[in-house]
């Protein structure tokens, strides 16, 4: 059997995974543990940090809900105008109604005020 090439040779240096003579340098593997944790630290926060974001905005949302459905469900007579303000009240057989009537203009139990919106959605004004 005739070798073509001698022993220790290597063709493609560049690529190998491993020292080709004894003078190479060791290759020891990186730790990466500090890194991992890091890493891990840093995604935890961001995904404790949205979560917290989409529950805030999901109690807002069903806050909105809430006042949209006891605003549709209250008694009025009239198609309310977008963009203009009405008042909510509560008689007293604490059923609801909406009125233009400012609260400071009659003794009602006011629940609150509220504005349609383009979307034809009820926005509380505080």
């Amino acid at each position: 059997m005739a070798k073509d090439k001698p022993d220790m040779f290597a063709e493609n240096k560049a690529i190998m995974p491993y020292g080709d003579s004894v003078g190479a340098p060791a290759i020891r593997p990186t730790n990466i543990g500090a890194f991992k944790q890091e890493k891990i630290t840093k995604t935890n926060h961001y995904f404790e940090a949205r979560f917290n974001e989409i529950k805030d905005e999901y109690k807002k949302l069903l806050e909105a809900f809430k006042w949209n459905d006891l605003v549709y469900s209250s008694d009025f007579r009239f198609e309310p105008i977008k963009g203009h303000t009405y008042h909510l009240y509560q008689k007293e057989d604490e059923t609801l109604f909406l009125s233009l009537i400012e609260p400071d203009e009659w003794d009602m139990i006011f629940i609150g005020s509220f504005e349609m919106g383009s979307d034809d959605k009820w926005n509380k004004i505080n």
